[in-house]
């Protein structure tokens, strides 16, 4: 996994937290969705990365 993916990962699933945090202060469920999703995509990326990485060994 190259070090921009990476970075690319992390920065969905902190900004995926953070909308479901204010989500949760401000009883937004629409935002706690979208944050929500926001942290699947995250980790869905990670996954396909690792993938990569182990085609290419």
């Amino acid at each position: 996994m190259s070090a921009a993916d990476k970075i690319k990962a992390a920065a969905e699933k902190v900004t995926g937290q953070a909308k479901e945090a204010v989500g949760n202060a401000t009883d937004n469920d629409k935002l706690v969705a979208e944050g929500q999703a926001d942290q699947a995509k995250g980790g869905a990326r990670d996954k396909v990365e690792d993938v990569k990485d182990v085609f290419k060994k």
